[in-house]
């Protein structure tokens, strides 16, 4: 029986596309935005602010070095930070599944960005029980420490847990941990996958317990 759900953010919770903040950069560096991408997003320096080994300031130091930027930090920031936008399907879901089962979040992101969409989808972030993410975990999906990190709050049995993602690399390390797990892409039936393992949401307009 699942007790918990784990869901990723990106692509599942909300969307995001990188490229929205390169377009809004791009006005404050000579670097056109293939080459700003990659100074931004294909170095080293990522891997580590995301795994919590590197703090937002010094990666805004060394992004704004890097991708030749006039931007003021806190300009950059908010350019960076532009990348989300809502996910209904999943999010009418949540209210839904929140009486039923404790949900976990389990998402690979930078403080920044963390920080942005904790406030911007606070709302539906209210029916989680508890937010994992990489630079808290000190490791990235779909590495094992990620997995026992999160599973210190699951409040369950790995065989009671599940966990949604839209990257097949990740839930196949979910289940060899042993979760069990779901490949989510938009409109592919979530609620029909959810009710297969078992897990029946709620109406829309049973209340919260």
């Amino acid at each position: 029986m699942i007790r918990t759900i784990f869901f990723d953010f990106g692509n599942v919770v909300g969307f995001f596309d990188h490229q929205r903040a390169v377009s809004r950069l791009t006005k404050f560096t000579d670097l056109n935005a293939i080459e700003l991408t990659l100074r931004l997003y294909g170095g080293p320096i990522l891997d580590d602010y995301e795994c919590g080994r590197v703090a937002t300031a010094e990666y805004v130091r060394e992004a704004l070095l890097n991708g030749r930027l006039s931007c003021t930090p806190a300009e950059f920031v908010d350019c960076f930070c532009d990348i989300f936008w809502r996910n209904p399907e999943v999010c009418d879901l949540i209210p839904r599944l929140k009486p039923r089962y404790r949900l976990v979040l389990a998402s690979n992101t930078v403080d920044a960005h963390f920080r942005r969409f904790t406030a911007d989808y606070a709302d539906v972030l209210a029916h989680f029980d508890h937010l994992v993410a990489s630079h808290h975990a000190a490791a990235r999906k779909p590495h094992p420490e990620f997995w026992a990190y999160a599973q210190r709050f699951a409040h369950a049995e790995p065989a009671e847990c599940l966990f949604v993602d839209d990257l097949p690399v990740n839930v196949e390390a979910a289940v060899r941990f042993g979760w069990r797990g779901i490949v989510y892409e938009p409109g592919d039936g979530l609620e029909a996958k959810l009710r297969a393992m078992g897990v029946e949401a709620g109406t829309p307009s049973e209340p919260d317990a």
